[in-house]
């Protein structure tokens, strides 16, 4: 799932614009953001915090065991580099988050 500071209706919009099917949630105050260590103050448009680019594998409990945070929100991890991730959690291969 993808996370925005966006409010809902921008959220809506973008997404319509996209056709992205994935869920994506709002969090206009940026609550999960900031747990996360991911807002960026002043980033935005006219001075608006945004969400660093970032993807996270999360346990259940909410630790993050995974993450890759880049400076541009055009640079994603591969789908394969996020599965392998994934399997290597999966085998107990990473106790902490690990740059990607």
């Amino acid at each position: 799932m993808a996370i925005s500071a966006d409010p809902p209706e921008t959220t809506r919009e973008h997404l319509s614009k996209t056709g992205w099917t994935y869920p994506f949630l709002s969090d206009a105050d940026a609550a999960v953001i900031r747990r996360y260590g991911l807002l960026h103050k002043g980033a935005g448009v006219d001075g608006k915090d945004i969400a660093r680019p970032a993807e996270l594998l999360i346990d259940p409990s909410g630790t993050v065991r995974w993450i890759n945070l880049t400076g541009d929100f055009r640079v994603r991890a591969r789908p394969e580099e996020v599965l392998q991730a994934f399997d290597k959690l999966s085998r107990g291969g990473m106790t902490s988050p690990e740059p990607g």
